[in-house]
Parts: structure tokens; sequence; C-alpha cells
């Protein structure tokens, strides 16, 4: 599935993030919270994840060639960040589907990022010289050190649904959503608000 990312200011499409989502046959729609962790239990969230990226490159690929350029977001695990051989994985795939690297947003949550800061520091060096956007995603909800932040070559921040679902109710949550916003503009980060679900 694809969800809608949309500016802010006029409501126009931004890109689209990419959900995996099961239909089972007898089960119905099973939700990624289940099945997420059984794959990464018995060792299939690093085929499942491939899986993922050549799907969403796909379907750039053929919205190209109806003549939309939709960027597209892509939900990377631990275990994927973790790989030696990420990098070249999502390069083949680039090249595979034949999508501009600056079309692909790899988004790593704030934890797994911040879990092994060194290794995700190179990893995410060897993926920005690929020319793919990364985003650090769930951010407020970690552990994250802004002085990591501020090394880190990320071009977004995806702000919690968390803080935005309270928005219209807390003023807490209003402050702390201003000032992540303020902090990301002033880094030169583009800044996702997840859940935005009303109006307001």
């Amino acid at each position: 599935h694809f969800q809608p990312k949309l500016y802010a200011a006029t409501g126009e499409l931004a890109g689209v993030e990419a959900l995996l989502r099961w239909q089972h046959p007898v089960r119905g729609l099973v939700s990624p919270v289940i099945f997420i962790p059984v794959a990464e239990r018995f060792g299939l969230i690093g085929e499942l994840g491939l899986w993922v990226l050549n799907a969403a490159c796909r379907h750039m690929r053929l919205w190209h060639e109806a003549g939309v350029d939709v960027p597209v977001a892509v939900n990377l695990s631990a275990h994927q960040l973790r790989q030696p051989d990420l990098d070249r994985r999502v390069r083949e795939v680039l090249l595979r589907h034949r999508v501009p690297p600056a079309m692909l947003i790899l988004e790593i949550t704030e934890s797994v990022a911040m879990d092994d800061i060194e290794s995700s520091m190179r990893m995410f060096d060897l993926l920005d010289g690929i020319g793919v956007q990364l985003s650090i995603d769930d951010f407020g909800t970690g552990y994250s050190s802004l002085s990591y932040l501020r090394r880190l070559p990320a071009r977004q921040l995806k702000i919690d649904r968390s803080f935005i679902r309270d928005l219209e109710t807390s003023a807490d949550a209003q402050a702390i959503v201003e000032a992540v916003v303020r902090l990301a503009h002033a880094l030169g980060l583009k800044v996702v608000a997840e859940g935005v679900e009303t109006q307001e």
C-alpha cells in the first residue's frame, strides 16, 4: 500500500510511503505489528525488506512511464541497516528498475539509528553516496543525541504520531512539535508529521 504525503501549505502530493500489508485468505488483514516480529524471528526480514524495496522501485518506474514522478519512502529494518552490503543491494535495485536515487527515501527509526551509532553512520554515509534520501523515523520517541543528529546525512525528520495525535489538546505536544520543526529547519531538514488525520 502507498500512503500519501502532502505539503501542508498546498495539500499537493509530496510523495508516498510504502506500507507492507498482508491480506490473509483466512485471517483477513494481518497487522505488520504481528507479522514483522515473526519475520524477524525466523530470519525472513531481510528478504521481506528487499521485496518491499523492489516493489516500491517497480511502482516508481511504472508511474514515471505514465508521466508521474512520485518520491517513495521505504522503511529499513534494524536487520537491513546492519547488512554490510545494504548499499550494494540498494544500488542494484535502483539500477534494475531505472529509478533515480533521489526519488527513493529510506526511513530508519530513531532508536535503530542510535542503537549502534558508529555503524549506522558508516552505512548512512554509503547510502548518502548513492544519492538516496535518508529520513529519521519516529523522531522524539527514542534517545537520540543532538550531536549525532547534526552529523547524520539525513535530509528529513518524521515526527512521531503520538505528538501529532495530541496537537489539538496538548500544549506540551504543541511545544514539542514546534521545537522539533524549528530544529529540523535550522539543520536544513524537511519535516514530515505522522498520523495527520484532521484539518487542525
